[in-house]
Order: structure tokens, then sequence, then C-alpha cells
């Protein structure tokens, strides 16, 4: 599996405007209708052993956030043809055998992974409620060449400070994963 680093898009850049099917539900996700005091934007997959070794802890931060004043939003925009266990059906079952609290929207035309910049499967950044860049980068140390605890720690510490009217350390590491599969 080749690493690929985020592209660390610049902090308090406009969170970019997004339309997208949630696979879940069946129902249309508008970035415009996202209004909480935090906005969580991942960009995962389903096939991807970066993903793979944090989806335990992507549950319970779903789980964790759902009350509070927190979105959760998951896309996917690799390539469904080229990787089929990346299809919006396949998102859907695994989203449900998982466990997931949050949407997980497919990206198809690959537009919106364009607009964040983002490079990776996992690629995180967090929103303020005024839709600014706060945080963008890794989960936690933790990967699997590595024996580190998956717990999150990272963007939870950015999270929380969001909800408690801090900024977030701006000392940010980019997240580490498999590449985006363009078409």
């Amino acid at each position: 599996m080749a690493a690929v680093n985020s592209n660390m898009l610049e902090l308090n850049t406009q969170m970019p405007e997004f339309n997208l099917i949630d696979t879940i539900s069946g129902n249309y996700i508008d970035s415009k209708t996202l209004n909480k005091k935090a906005t969580v934007i991942m960009f995962i997959c389903n096939h991807c052993p970066f993903v793979l070794h944090i989806n335990e802890a992507l549950v319970k931060l779903g789980e964790d956030y759902e009350n509070k004043d927190v979105d959760i939003i998951a896309i996917s925009s690799n390539d469904v043809k080229n990787y089929p266990d990346d299809s919006p059906e396949k998102m859907k079952e695994n989203a449900l055998n998982l466990g997931y609290k949050f949407p997980y929207l497919y990206d198809e035309t690959q537009e919106v992974a364009k607009c964040f910049m983002a490079a990776c499967t996992p690629d995180f950044y967090l929103f303020n409620s005024d839709k600014k860049l706060v945080y963008r980068g890794q989960f936690d140390n933790s990967r699997p060449s590595n024996t580190e605890k998956v717990d999150g720690k990272d963007l939870r510490n950015a999270i929380e400070a969001v909800l408690n009217n801090t900024n977030p350390d701006k000392n940010q590491i980019p997240s580490i994963g498999c590449n985006i599969k363009w078409k």
C-alpha cells in the first residue's frame, strides 16, 4: 500500500459547497444546511487499510458526538469502476454493518474531493460555525504499521476546542493514507 499525505488546505478556508447523496438514507445532504458549531468532513472509503485500521474509532466518534453540536459527514470519492468495493451500494452496506452514526456521501464526479484538495483516505477537515477551516490533518498517531492506540485524539482535541470556543492547536500533522482513486 502506497501512503500519501494530505494536502493541508489553508486554515480559514471557507467550506466548499456540496450537495451529495447519502448512501445510507438515500437523501441528499447540502452543505448549506450544516449549521452546527463544528462540522467534520472526512474522506474515507471501504477498502483502504488506513481507514479499516480506524473504522471502530470512527464509529465511536460518531456515537460520542451524535447528540452534541457537531455535524460529522463522511464522503467517498473513489473511482468505483476500478474499485467496485467503494460503490454506493457497498458504502451503504459497510456503513450499516459498522453502525455509522453519520451520513456517508458519494462524490461520483470527484469534484467535491477536488474542492477540498483531498488527497488520501482518511483525510479530515474541521470547520467552525462560520464554516471556516480550523483543523485539517490526522485522526491520531496510529497507523496500520505501528502499535499506537487508535483514539482519534488529534481530531477530538480540535473538535473540543471548537465546542469550547477556542482555536485548535495550529501545529497540525498531515493525515496519511491511500491516495484517492481518481478516474
